[in-house]
């Protein structure tokens, strides 16, 4: 099987699975669970700050739904991006959107993070999210803040909790593919 053929399989039993799963239910007190975990995350945090995160993070996700113009499952709206039918909306959109957001709130006693997942997989589909911390905490000690997973319904849960991906820092795997890219140009001939 050729490389390219294998990609093409992943891609659909990926596709068929996303198609698959079904959003996590939302009811209308999703806003105050998600300041109550934040809140949670320690003592010192404002919980006026928890709670202008929470709302954010469901209100932005939801104009986000919009402006990326969400009508599929993630991998479908993928394929929709990167043929130029849709103008975002992959997941290191809506990480990089939602962080940049968050970041506009100037928080006090909260951190934002970036993490990726799957990127040491041998078809480099990797999955990018934003998370939310008590400031000076490590991202591991924070809550994912996932609106990709579920095509445009806002996941969150403590990165600890998050059984489906294995989360690494982004400066981390930017670090390392940098690397590796520089090793393979020290490789070519003539180079």
């Amino acid at each position: 099987m050729t490389r390219t053929l294998a990609v093409i399989l992943a891609l659909l039993s990926l596709a068929t699975l996303a198609a698959c799963s079904a959003p996590p239910p939302q009811t209308g007190d999703e806003v105050q669970r998600l300041a109550t975990q934040i809140r949670s995350l320690g003592p010192d945090i404002d919980p006026k700050e928890a709670d202008r995160a929470a709302r954010i993070a469901y209100s932005y996700t939801a104009q986000l739904v919009q402006e990326y113009e969400i009508t599929d499952p993630p991998l479908i709206h993928n394929a929709k991006v990167n043929k130029g039918l849709r103008p975002r909306g992959l997941c290191w959109h809506w990480a990089e959107d939602i962080e940049r957001r968050l970041k506009q709130e100037n928080f006090q006693t909260l951190e934002l993070h970036r993490a990726i997942a799957n990127a040491d997989n041998s078809f480099r589909i990797d999955h990018s999210t934003a998370i939310v911390s008590r400031k000076g905490d490590t991202m591991y000690q924070g809550v994912i803040l996932d609106p990709w997973r579920y095509g445009g319904v806002l996941y969150w849960s403590p990165l600890v909790d998050d059984t489906r991906y294995e989360w690494v820092p982004r400066d981390v795997v930017l670090e390392k593919r940098r690397l590796e890219q520089v090793a393979r140009m020290n490789l070519q001939p003539g180079t």
